[in-house]
């Protein structure tokens, strides 16, 4: 029915949500998943803000605004450090995957970034110092040793 080059070109298509062909490097992986989870760090906040203010100041911008739920402003404050944090790991990972420099250490530090970004987003959200803390430090070690391996080959 169809042609085998039509039936390639699907295929292709497919492939990498299916892990057909050319499975995508972990930290290529681990980079979409951070920034994605940057992307949508946004809506909850955003919702909060719907439900104190109701929709017309939400949209709009009223003089005096009701002040968002304490849990909302927290997560705005770590949605500004995700984008921050991002900025630095996604050129890290692009360069190592752009120059061929890849290996356990990048794969592991690239998942042991987005793990720490998720556990810091949630920690600073619901008020947990030394949880969020120590998932900063992890991440940034994990930025750390990315710049590393890069500096060393």
């Amino acid at each position: 029915m169809f042609s085998e080059a039509a039936s390639r070109s699907r295929l292709w298509y497919a492939g990498p949500l299916l892990n057909l062909e050319n499975k995508m490097k972990s930290e290529l992986l681990y980079l979409t998943l951070v920034t994605v989870l940057t992307g949508v760090l946004w809506v909850p906040y955003i919702l909060d803000r719907i439900f104190v203010r109701g929709i017309l100041d939400a949209v709009g911008y009223p003089d005096n605004p009701k002040p968002q739920s304490p849990w909302a402003r927290r997560l705005m404050k770590a949605h500004a450090n995700a984008v921050e944090n991002l900025v630095v790991f996604a050129p890290l990972i692009l360069l190592a995957n752009a120059t061929g420099v890849t290996g356990p250490a990048i794969a592991t530090s690239a998942a042991a970034f987005f793990w720490a970004r998720l556990i810091h987003a949630v920690a600073f959200a619901f008020a947990i110092p030394w949880i969020r803390t120590l998932a900063f430090v992890v991440g940034f070690a994990a930025e750390v040793c990315i710049a590393w391996q890069l500096l060393v080959h």
